[in-house]
């Protein structure tokens, strides 16, 4: 147990140090960026980012178990009212979510939650909310809960069916395979490559959640907060 709340403190302060850092900007500076016509370097790592069709650009940050449920449901109520509201399809909405720091092991599909669920739960604090115990499926996945959980039995397949893309946070999955491979005795490398190939169709790994949430921003999306 002692092993899993350093690990949460690892992520608290090292990945939470992080995104304050990305979005403390000064408003002077802001102000000294748009009179130079400032304009970001761009990085090959980046690019699938502009390679997404659509009208509208929005990127959906979350960073804890409650956020990702609710980021889930968020691109699926952008998805609703952009058709009920504007006449939309969901190929004219580009949405991007991001799942990171304790959000990130909801991008990892049932074999991954089978297996290291317990792990997963530990971290995150979530629990299945129908037994009380660690899950052991992506209830991302399942319509059963409604109003159990904060995605309100949106599913991750609904979401991919539309065009959904997910940005996962490759730091946070590196500190969960960490401590996996304390817990089990496997080596960290095993179980990260275990994880990445476990992602979710329409899952691109990015360098962190946090770049990707300023990059996102640097592509003309609309930033989009859960949790």
């Amino acid at each position: 147990m002692e092993g899993t709340v350093n690990t949460r403190r690892s992520l608290m302060t090292g990945l939470g140090a992080a995104a304050a850092a990305a979005v403390l900007v000064p408003g002077t500076a802001g102000a000294q960026t748009r009179a130079s016509n400032f304009r970001p370097a761009r990085h090959t790592q980046d690019n699938w980012m502009d390679e997404l069709k659509g009208q509208h650009r929005i990127f959906i940050d979350s960073s804890t178990a409650s956020g990702g449920a609710e980021a889930i449901l968020y691109a699926n109520n952008l998805y609703m009212a952009g058709e009920s509201g504007y006449s939309l399809k969901p190929a004219d909405l580009a949405i991007i979510v991001c799942l990171r720091h304790f959000a990130t092991p909801f991008a990892y599909n049932d074999a991954a939650w089978k297996k290291y669920g317990k792990a997963f739960a530990n971290i995150m604090q979530f629990k299945d909310p129908k037994t009380g115990l660690p899950p052991s499926s992506n209830l991302m996945n399942s319509a059963d809960y409604g109003f159990a959980l904060p995605n309100l039995g949106v599913t991750l397949k609904s979401l991919i069916e539309r065009g959904t893309r997910f940005a996962i946070c490759d730091l946070a999955t590196n500190v969960f395979a960490a401590q996996i491979a304390q817990d089990t005795g496997a080596t960290k490398d095993s179980v990260y490559k275990e994880l990445v190939a476990s992602a979710i169709p329409n899952g691109h790994f990015v360098a962190a959640g946090v770049i990707a949430v300023t990059r996102a921003q640097e592509y003309d999306y609309s930033l989009l907060t859960a949790g």
